[in-house]
C-alpha cells in the first residue's frame, strides 16, 4: 500500500512549466486537409514548445524552417538586408504555434544531422556575423523588423547538443563539428551580442545532450570567466527511469549554484522514455506510443515539479516515434496526451502546496488557489512489464468533495467514482502506470 498526504497550509512555490513539449501543433494543409491537432493541442494547455527539429517535418515547413543556415541561406550576404532572409515558413509555424495559445521557445542554430555530409552543423565562419544574424531573427520576431511581429518571445536557445559527439576519437559528429573551446566562443560572442540588443529577453544554452561532468564544468567556467550571459542552462536526458531524470536536474543545479549561478534556471528541454538505443529502441518505441510512456512523463512532471525544476520540455510532438502524445497518421491523442492535459489543471491553479509519498514508484503533486479549488496529481509508474497493481491511500484533505479522473491502459483520464472514508481519505487500487487526477472545484461557502 502506498501512503499518500497532501498538505494545503503549506505553499511550495508556484506550479512550473512542465507540461511544455519541442515543436508545434498541426492545424491543417492550405489544400483544406482536415487532419489536425490544433484543437487538442490547444485544449493541453502547453505553455511553450521549442522549435528544434522542425525542419523535418514538411507539414511545418521542412528545410525552410526555423534553422539560421535555412532563414539566412547565403552567409556572404549582409546581415543588415532585409531581402537576405527567407521567414515565410518559420513566419507561419510559429503563427500556428500561437494559435494553440503556445509559446515558442526559439532554437538558433541547427538541427541534428545523421547522414553521411554534414551541412549545417560546423561552426560559424564569422562568431560575431553569426550573432548579428541571431539578433535579426529576433528583431523580426519581436521588434516587427522586415515585416515581421511582435510576440515577445522570451527564450533564446544558442544550439543544440553540441557535447553530442564530444568523446576522443570520434569524427561521425551530428550537432556540432567544432572542438568545444569553439562551441564556448560562439556561445559568448552571440550571448553578449544578444543581451546587449536585447536585456529583456532569456539568453542561454547549450542544450546539453548528456555530458555533466567535464564538458559542463569547463562551459560554466568558461562562462563565469568571461562574464557571458546565462538565463538559463538548458539539457536533456532519456531515460526509463524518472529517478535518474531528477537526479540529472540535482546535478546540474548543483553545478551551478556551485559556480554562483543562483538566479539561471535549469531547464531540461528534451526527455521521452528510452530504455535503449539499439536492441531495445523499438521496445523503447513502443513504450513511448502506449501506457508506459504516458506514465513515465506524468512520473517526470511530478518529479521535476518537486524536485524545483523551472520547465520541462517533452520531445516530441512533431511526427516522429518520439510523439507519445499524437498518432504519427491520424494526429487523434495517444495515452501520453493526457498527462499534459492533467497537469495543465494544476497548472492552471498556480501555487503548489506541500505533499508525499512513501512509495517510491508512486509520484505525487498537488496545487490550489485562492478561490479553494485544489488538485491533486498521483502517478504509479514502473517499468517493469510483470509489475502488479498498487493499492494507494490519498489522505490529508476532505477527498468527498472531490471528482476523480483516471488514466490507465484502459481509460483515458475519464471520471470515475472513489467513495471516501469517515476521515475525508480515499483507498484506489491503481494498475502499473496509471495516472489519477482528483479536483475540487471551489471551496464551500458557509
Amino acid at each position: 500500500m502506498a501512503n499518500l498526504t497532501v498538505d494545503f497550509s503549506t505553499v511550495c512555490g508556484a506550479v512550473k512549466p512542465m507540461h511544455c513539449v519541442n515543436n508545434g501543433p498541426i492545424p491543417g494543409r492550405p489544400s483544406g486537409q482536415t487532419r489536425s491537432n490544433l484543437a487538442e493541442y490547444k485544449a493541453a494547455g502547453i505553455p511553450f514548445a521549442r522549435n528544434h527539429d522542425a525542419a523535418f517535418y514538411s507539414g511545418y515547413g521542412g528545410e525552410h524552417t526555423v534553422d539560421v543556415a535555412f532563414i539566412f541561406p547565403d552567409f556572404s550576404r549582409d546581415p543588415e538586408d532585409e531581402t537576405a532572409y527567407d521567414f515565410a515558413m518559420t513566419d507561419k509555424y510559429v503563427a500556428d504555434t500561437f494559435l494553440a495559445g503556445t509559446e515558442t521557445f526559439y532554437r538558433l542554430g541547427a538541427k541534428i544531422e545523421h547522414g553521411v555530409k554534414k551541412y549545417n552543423i560546423h561552426p560559424p565562419a564569422d562568431f560575431s556575423k553569426w550573432a548579428r544574424i541571431c539578433e535579426h531573427i529576433i528583431r523580426h520576431y519581436n521588434e516587427g523588423w522586415a515585416d515581421g511581429f511582435r510576440y515577445d518571445l522570451k527564450y533564446w536557445e544558442i544550439w543544440n547538443e553540441p557535447d553530442l559527439d564530444a568523446e576522443p576519437g570520434r569524427t561521425n559528429f551530428r550537432c556540432w563539428s567544432g572542438t568545444p573551446e569553439q562551441f564556448y566562443e560562439l556561445y559568448d560572442v552571440t550571448a553578449k551580442h544578444l543581451k546587449a540588443c536585447f536585456p529583456d529577453i532569456k539568453v542561454g544554452g547549450p542544450a546539453l545532450a548528456h555530458h555533466v561532468g567535464e564538458w559542463l564544468d569547463n562551459f560554466i567556467g568558461y562562462v563565469k570567466e568571461h562574464n557571458s550571459p546565462l538565463d538559463f542552462c538548458s539539457w536533456h536526458i532519456y531515460s526509463p527511469d524518472v529517478h535518474k531524470v531528477v537526479e540529472r536536474h540535482q546535478i546540474v543545479r548543483s553545478k551551478l549554484d556551485a559556480a554562483g549561478f543562483t538566479g539561471t534556471e535549469s531547464i531540461l528541454n528534451e526527455y521521452n522514455y528510452v530504455k535503449g538505443w539499439t536492441e531495445l529502441f523499438i521496445y523503447s518505441i513502443r513504450q513511448i506510443i502506449g501506457i508506459k510512456g504516458a506514465a513515465f512523463t506524468a512520473g517526470c512532471m511530478c518529479g521535476c515539479q518537486n524536485a524545483g525544476l523551472d520547465m520541462l520540455m517533452y520531445y516530441d510532438a512533431r511526427p516522429t516515434p518520439f510523439n507519445g502524445i499524437f498518432d504519427y497518421y491520424t494526429l487523434e491523442p495517444l495515452k501520453g496526451y493526457y498527462p499534459f492535459a492533467a497537469f495543465n489543471e494544476l497548472y492552471k491553479l498556480g501555487t503548489q502546496y506541500a505533499s508525499s509519498s512513501d512509495d517510491s514508484d508512486v509520484f505525487i503533486t498537488c496545487a490550489g488557489n485562492s478561490e479553494g479549488k485544489r488538485a491533486v496529481m498521483a502517478v504509479y509508474y514502473t517499468d517493469d512489464d510483470k509489475a502488479k497493481s498498487r493499492g494507494v491511500t490519498l489522505s490529508g484533505d476532505d477527498f468527498s468533495k472531490y471528482s476523480f479522473r483516471l488514466l490507465d491502459k484502459h481509460l483515458d483520464l475519464e471520471e470515475i467514482s472513489i467513495a471516501a472514508d469517515a476521515d475525508g481519505s480515499i483507498q484506489i487500487e491503481l494498475l502499473p502506470n496509471s495516472v489519477l487526477l482528483a479536483e475540487k472545484k471551489q471551496q464551500e461557502l458557509f
